[in-house]
């Protein structure tokens, strides 16, 4: 039953892994397992066969949650485009609270009003980046090594969206000017594409999750207020505008839905 559950939250951060500002890491954490993500691969040889398990378990959920449903939020894009949006902005704001109580967790003595700072570094990092989306020169179009090597490199940096929450992995193939080519690569099994893409991110996340876990562990206020600015920052990446006509309607109850979904998941399915 356990694993079940598991595999199910696997699938829901895989969906939102597709998701432009929405985060696959505050996802994770709104759902309860993120500590756990982190611990299992920065301490995978300590218990192989335990955090293989659960991190096996995750994985494949996340495959599926890729896999099933990449073309269902692509045609959701392309035909009901502000309900869509709206709902994943429902997703972002209900995360919010979320993150913010981790940010305050502990004892009032080793707070300090200087953390706010990481928050406005945060915001400011996501903000210059959606400035230059899709400038960086887009060399996955080629062919050859040249081709192989970057789409590694770009694994490895698409991995600090993967494992860092508020950062969402989606925003970070838009900005690297990748997002369109790899849906459609999910989406037509291409694996000359996806194969370096994967490999890049193992090697990203393998080298950077000791890193967050000790800032998580040492200074966890400062990195959740950063992580909030994150969050914060990609709504202005997302927001679409005003919608008119009916999609007023639905627009706003598809932001209802998206976040009373996430708060009640937050609520009922974070243990």
């Amino acid at each position: 039953m356990k694993n079940l559950k598991h595999f199910i939250k696997g699938i829901i951060i895989g969906i939102a892994t597709l998701v432009p500002g929405v985060s696959g890491g505050t996802m994770s954490l709104i759902l309860g397992v993120y500590d756990d993500m982190i611990h299992a691969v920065s301490g995978f040889f300590k218990d192989i066969k335990k955090n293989f398990k659960f991190l096996a378990v995750i994985g494949s959920g996340g495959v599926v949650g890729i896999v099933a449903f990449s073309k269902i939020i692509t045609y959701g894009l392309d035909h009901f485009h502000f309900p869509v949006i709206y709902f994943f902005l429902g997703v972002i704001f209900a995360g919010i609270p979320v993150l913010y109580k981790e940010a305050n967790k502990g004892k009032e003595k080793g707070k300090k009003k200087t953390d706010y700072l990481f928050f406005a570094i945060g915001v400011i990092l996501i903000v210059v980046m959606s400035l230059y989306n899709g400038t960086i020169i887009n060399l996955a179009g080629s062919t050859g090594i040249f081709n192989f090597i970057f789409l590694i490199v770009a694994g490895i940096i698409i991995a600090v969206a993967l494992i860092l929450p508020g950062i969402s992995t989606s925003f970070m193939l838009l900005a690297l000017g990748l997002y369109d080519i790899t849906l459609n690569a999910i989406n037509h099994v291409q694996l000359d594409y996806l194969v370096p893409i994967c490999i890049g991110a193992l090697i990203g996340v393998i080298a950077t999750t000791k890193i967050l876990e000790n800032c998580l562990t040492n200074k966890p206020r400062p990195t959740y207020l950063l992580i909030l600015g994150f969050v914060l920052g990609s709504i202005i990446q997302v927001f679409p505008g005003l919608p008119i006509g009916l999609d007023i309607i639905w627009s706003i109850v598809t932001f209802i839905l998206g976040y009373v979904m996430i708060y009640y998941m937050s609520k009922k399915y974070s243990d």
